[in-house]
């Protein structure tokens, strides 16, 4: 018999945050971002995301070697922490090269910077010990559909994503889908749109997905569904888990903290189908209320962690021959009941 997964969590330095939003001021003080790998272990993580310049700040001014050595002392912090690297992402939605898109914008110059920032971010990734991109495509998509030619974005888009499998023979691609926001509409909306890219790819056991739970939300679609889809695939590079109220903006709620049905669905089809096996990650990308005082804010992080955990013990608990008699029996009000009773601790 299979012994259980014993899981490894990791999140993002962004997720101790400053409590800003788009209509107000900074509620909390900075924390300094190098002063965050310390508390990691201490929460029960592992695991460290990255984006390009959380590791190297403002590569776009430095030089290859200046960009080397600040890669290398990042390094040898995660190490002296003992910590993991995830995966480092190219941010390509502030730059004023990428007002309009970046691997899809209709300017041959911006899309040259897109291709450069992506080079240096493989680079960078390379240099920390980690061998996963993902693929955030936050401006890929229009506010108005006539101003792309969408066919020729999408195959801008495989291009770029065999371009970077060309650059380095070892890394992996993760696509992070998402349907909206900052564009009204994006052009790699959902799982199956990303998994239909790594199909189309040159080398398609390299290119996966990480499927945040409010990105499928957003969608209109099951977070668990999604996740079944890749890992029927193996294309689950890694979960973004949090939750979401409804089809509004990105929240990053607590996991859990909408819908625990749902959230125990996640945790179900995850454990059920061996995700984390393979040392994948369980990732985290939760925001604190913007309204909590405090600095560092940390418990997010622990509450999120805790919920999978005691989300972990129902699945594990879930009576499974219970489940297949109702299915069996088609007694499907049955088995909402025992399921809902299981997850109120009195089944």
């Amino acid at each position: 018999m299979t012994a259980p997964t014993t899981y490894r969590f990791s999140f993002g330095p962004w997720n101790i945050s400053e409590g800003a939003d788009p209509f107000g001021p900074d509620v909390r003080a900075a924390f300094p971002h190098d002063r965050k790998f310390a508390l990691y272990k201490s929460l029960g993580f592992d695991g460290v995301q990255f984006h390009d310049d959380d590791v190297v700040p403002g590569l776009d001014q430095l030089t290859a070697a200046q960009i080397a050595q600040r890669a290398g002392e990042v390094n040898q912090t995660l190490r002296n922490e003992g910590l993991v690297p995830e995966f480092v992402a190219p941010r390509l939605w502030f730059a004023p090269q990428t007002i309009d898109g970046a691997y899809t914008s209709n300017s041959a110059s911006d899309r040259a910077y897109a291709w450069e920032r992506t080079r240096k971010c493989v680079d960078i990734a390379r240099a920390i010990g980690s061998r996963a991109i993902v693929l955030w495509l936050a401006r890929e998509g229009t506010y108005l559909r006539e101003s792309k030619d969408a066919r020729l974005a999408y195959e801008r888009l495989l291009a770029t994503v065999n371009q970077i499998l060309a650059y380095d023979r070892e890394v992996e691609i993760w696509i992070e889908p998402k349907p909206n926001e900052p564009t009204d509409l994006a052009y790699v909306p959902t799982t199956g749109h990303a998994v239909a890219l790594a199909y189309a790819s040159t080398d398609h056991k390299r290119v996966k997905t990480v499927i945040e739970s409010a990105h499928a939300l957003l969608a209109n679609l099951d977070p668990s569904d999604e996740m079944a889809f890749a890992l029927a695939h193996d294309k689950l590079g890694s979960v973004h888990l949090n939750d979401q109220n409804g089809l509004k903006y990105d929240q990053d709620k607590n996991f859990g903290a909408a819908n625990l049905r749902a959230a125990f669905n996640q945790v179900r089809v995850l454990d059920e189908n061996g995700y984390g096996r393979r040392g994948e990650f369980v990732g985290l990308d939760v925001k604190t209320m913007r309204t909590q005082a405090g600095s560092p804010v940390v418990d997010h992080l622990k509450s999120s962690r805790r919920l999978f955990l005691h989300l972990l013990e129902k699945v594990r608990t879930y009576d499974r021959a219970r489940v297949e008699d109702c299915r069996a029996r088609r007694d499907y009000e049955a088995l909402e009941l025992y399921t809902l009773e299981h997850l109120l601790g009195v089944s």
